[in-house]
């Protein structure tokens, strides 16, 4: 009960002081760490007793790439915030390199704090503009996660055709984007037409686990997805190893694919029902 009115009383001064300026804080808990750019929205969460666990269901979502690439050799990590995704990548993915671009150096300067690993030779944190920096690298990633945002929200150049063509151009032969999108932003469906500029139809959206986020999921390679029977068996295979809900995950891939197809079902401002 202690270390609970502690938790509320660590909170409610964080509200009181808080500042405004779209500079990262961080506010620590009796269990939790958490990163955020205003008093209210959440960037980053990290559990003190399990640093890389990945505690928001939407990156949890996010990790569903392993359904359609399981063991990429290369990983680019646009937005590194609290860096959960790029821990849990670092520990669970262990013959895979990520890299992580960060626009922000003030986010960068608390790696520490977010317990993320001294850089080696597979792990990488590059001060950057996450679009500029896929535009111009010629390393050919296997995956592509964008989780980019700024105190207003997503940067828009995270969510162009430009961008998405670059990105089409830099994945590898059977490469996968997925991208983090607020479920309140009014933008979703421009992103969705520009995104499919590049992919096609190749793309599938989520709502993500637990979580007001949308997960937007675009692969080279075929058209379609693997039939959803090959996918939840995949699933249970990789549920041996991630303490993941792939399950729920493939599912919500399948039927997201039937929903891009279809634009009268893309996302509005309010909540669309996919579950």
């Amino acid at each position: 009960m202690q270390a609970d009115r502690s938790s509320f009383e660590a909170y409610m001064k964080f509200l009181a002081e808080a500042a405004s300026d779209g500079a990262p804080q961080v506010l620590e808990t009796r269990h939790a760490l958490s990163l955020h750019f205003n008093a209210l929205a959440t960037q980053s969460l990290m559990s003190l007793k399990d640093p890389d666990k990945l505690v928001l269901g939407y990156t949890r979502t996010m990790m569903g790439f392993l359904l359609l690439h399981p063991a990429p050799a290369r990983i680019s990590m646009i937005g590194l915030g609290g860096g959960s995704l790029a821990k849990y990548c670092h520990r669970h993915l262990p013959h895979t390199k990520v890299v992580a671009i960060e626009i922000n150096p003030e986010v960068i300067a608390l790696r520490e704090q977010f317990q993320i690993p001294p850089e080696d030779e597979r792990l990488e944190v590059v001060c950057a503009d996450g679009a500029e920096y896929v535009a111009n690298q010629n390393a050919r990633p296997d995956v592509i996660l964008v989780d980019g945002f700024l105190a207003h929200g997503m940067p828009v150049q995270l969510g162009t055709a430009d961008f998405y063509a670059a990105c089409h151009a830099r994945l590898a032969n059977t490469g996968v984007l997925v991208a983090n999108f607020l479920e309140s932003d009014p933008d979703i469906p421009f992103y969705l037409e520009q995104a499919s500029t590049a992919f096609g139809q190749s793309m599938s959206l989520s709502l993500a686990e637990d979580s007001a986020n949308y997960t937007l999921f675009a692969w080279k390679g075929p058209a379609k997805l693997p039939a959803l029977n090959a996918l939840l068996a995949r699933a249970r295979i990789l549920e041996t190893t991630h303490s993941l809900n792939l399950t729920r995950t493939a599912r919500q891939l399948k039927r997201g694919e039937r929903i891009v197809s279809d634009r009268a079902s893309w996302p509005k401002p309010a909540r669309l029902q996919m579950r």
